[in-house]
């Protein structure tokens, strides 16, 4: 059985559509990602997960059970998930172990329960030293700490994670990125986690649900996402592929509007008619054959190089080997690897 089953849902806030038809399934203990813009729905959909938004149309159920759908609206309280927000919501004037306890006094368990509990949760996000310490003394870090031993500590079926690392610096966010991943290791909680940060969900994922004008493009593991897109949305999205839209002709790839051609790779010859050409950032050559292109701007990496070229009005972007190069210099370019969808 799924945790979570999503069919066919809408919502629209005034005449403007946000979610439109979306369905989706959670599996057990798994962590899928909503990835997409800002406005493409995703939020939008957690909230619906947690019952802060209804439908307009459409069903969802959590283990088995109908929380949403016409004439069900199960409250919030009921439907036996935790929720970490972007801003924390931590009680300013509350504890720590105050803030961790909360959801458990709420339910009226015995102190002697709730003090086990919340000693367990801290320990599972270190901040067992820090239980006495008040929310002005504590980081951002540890902040969101607490908020994720509030959302574990009742032992939720689901946990709902809304950018919870967007308003970290990249330390932080780095650091707590691995401290979800240990957790949900450790107690295999199913977990949806809203992003608009593609690196994010790479990194945490089982699967990546990629929504683009409220509507989900790609469901995919993070590697096939990124191999094997299947829109040029997805592409360019996730993993910042360069997209051209133009047409095919003799082996060759015309961009629209632009006096740039890019020779195709052997395995897309025999291909013909108008389409979008999507290749990755470092699945381009530079050389001494392809399409002449002059340099715009060449940024050291550490690892690699960027190279930027314009292309019309559009940056193609290389990502190699640092070489020694100017800004204006013509560079030759050459694809090893591309994906071209029909049509435009």
């Amino acid at each position: 059985m799924a945790a979570i089953a999503m069919e066919g849902l809408f919502k629209s806030f005034g005449a403007t559509p946000v979610v439109r038809g979306l369905s989706l399934e959670v599996r057990e203990g798994e962590l899928v990602s909503l990835l997409g813009p800002s406005g493409c729905g995703k939020t939008t959909t957690l909230r619906m997960l947690a019952g802060l938004e209804h439908p307009d149309a459409g069903t969802l159920r959590i283990g088995g059970e109908l929380v949403a759908g016409p004439g069900v609206r199960v409250p919030p309280e009921r439907r036996g998930l935790g929720m970490v927000f972007q801003s924390y919501a931590v009680w300013p004037h509350r504890s720590v172990e105050a803030n961790v306890a909360y959801p458990l006094a709420l339910r009226r368990l015995p102190k002697s329960e709730i003090a086990e509990r919340v000693r367990e949760a801290l320990r599972w996000v270190r901040l067992e030293a820090l239980a006495a310490r008040m929310p002005h003394e504590l980081s951002g870090g540890q902040l969101q700490r607490v908020a994720l031993a509030r959302a574990l500590v009742s032992g939720p079926r689901v946990l709902l994670l809304d950018e919870p690392l967007s308003n970290l610096d990249a330390a932080l966010r780095e650091e707590l990125r691995a401290e979800i991943a240990a957790l949900r290791a450790r107690l295999g909680t199913t977990m949806v986690f809203v992003t608009h940060d593609q690196g994010e969900a790479l990194a945490l994922s089982d699967r990546i649900a990629v929504m683009n004008r409220g509507v989900i493009e790609q469901v995919d593991a993070p590697e096939r996402l990124y191999r094997e897109p299947s829109t040029p949305f997805v592409a360019a999205f996730v993993g910042g592929a360069n997209v051209f839209v133009g047409e095919v002709r003799e082996g060759a790839f015309h961009c629209a509007g632009r006096d740039v051609v890019f020779p195709l790779p052997a395995e897309l010859h025999g291909r013909g008619g108008p389409g979008t050409l999507v290749f990755r950032p470092e699945d381009v050559e530079l050389g001494t054959e392809g399409t002449p292109l002059p340099l715009s701007a060449r940024l050291f990496l550490g690892h690699a190089a960027e190279y930027r070229f314009p292309v019309g009005d559009t940056l193609l972007r290389v990502v190699g080997p640092p070489i020694e190069v100017r800004a204006g210099q013509v560079l030759r370019v050459s694809l090893r690897k591309a994906r071209l969808f029909p049509g435009t």
